[in-house]
């Protein structure tokens, strides 16, 4: 018998993924509104394509609402960044008063909203490079694996705990802005591009011109980073974006997959952060503005294209 229990808020590719590994070492709850999704996980449950081809099926428990999640004690927050204020506002209801929640979301400004909330004391940072495809309603091919990186927090290791049982490599790092903006670095070179070129994330460095767009853009944001007066978590912020492109090369990224389902984009988190953050702190970031205005447009264009 399973003797921990975690929930997860988010019913997507990240959230099923994770959902699938730790379903073999705890009870997994998935939180969430996708109806389709939840239809799925209720029927069938996750079913989880691995790195070698393999399926891995995993049960795991629905919940549409917060009342069957009350007194959780560990949870992963695996919403999009514009789902967070409502995430936040579950969580405060259903998470323990010593109980924890991690977000593994991408852009800025997610553990902020999450402490003011529920209380820094409930809330952790961390950061992950793994990547996963979402093939239909609780149906994901992981798309890459990689270290997932985590703040320094007193109430992490049981849950650090219990993502190194379900297969995940955790590294422990000292510097909260640093784990943020490093993620952020990434992002601005991978995800605007291929959700507008709609490939995958490997073949951004096999398109003519592709590389120096991502490069010019993952520069931009470390200019920001640096002007912020916060040292990134690796020495070469373009190396380690084409090395994550490569790693999760098969990987459609979340904001593709976002794209493509008419859904909103996390836009606004990544490449219009970097714009705020530049214009306030003086430092020009033309390229990440034009990304963003891309994909905001392809966005009202895709989904008016669905309505």
């Amino acid at each position: 018998m399973k003797s921990d229990s975690i929930l997860i808020l988010g019913t997507g590719a990240m959230a099923c993924f994770f959902g699938a590994r730790l379903a073999d070492v705890a009870q997994v709850t998935l939180l969430g509104s996708w109806e389709d999704g939840l239809n799925a996980l209720q029927s069938d449950g996750i079913q989880l394509i691995e790195p070698d081809g393999s399926l891995r099926k995993a049960r795991v428990q629905v919940a549409r609402e917060v009342e069957p999640c009350r007194g959780a004690a560990l949870a992963l927050v695996l919403v999009k960044s514009w789902q967070t204020d409502r995430a936040a506002e579950q969580l405060a209801r259903c998470l323990l008063p010593d109980g924890l929640a991690l977000t593994l979301q991408n852009g800025l400004g997610n553990l902020e909203i999450l402490a003011g909330t529920i209380g820094a004391e409930r809330a952790a940072l961390g950061v992950t490079t793994c990547g996963a495809t979402l093939l239909g309603p609780a149906h994901v091919r992981v798309g890459g694996l990689g270290p997932t990186y985590l703040a320094p927090h007193p109430g992490l290791d049981r849950l650090t705990g219990l993502l190194e049982s379900a297969g995940f490599e955790i590294q422990r790092v000292d510097d909260v802005i640093s784990l943020q903006w490093s993620k952020l670095a990434v992002n601005t070179g991978i995800n605007p591009v291929s959700a507008l070129l709609e490939v995958t994330n490997g073949a951004l460095r096999e398109l003519p011109g592709l590389e120096d767009v991502m490069r010019t853009a993952v520069e931009e944001t470390a200019a920001v980073a640096s002007a912020r007066g916060v040292r990134l978590a690796f020495t070469d912020p373009v190396g380690e974006t084409l090395a994550v492109a490569e790693r999760t090369g098969a990987n459609l990224s979340s904001m593709l997959q976002d794209i493509r389902r008419g859904a909103p984009t996390e836009i606004d988190a990544i490449c219009g952060a970097v714009v705020r953050e530049g214009e306030s702190l003086g430092v020009d970031t033309p390229v990440n503005r034009a990304l963003w205005n891309l994909v905001r447009a392809r966005a009202a264009r895709k989904g008016a294209m669905q309505a």
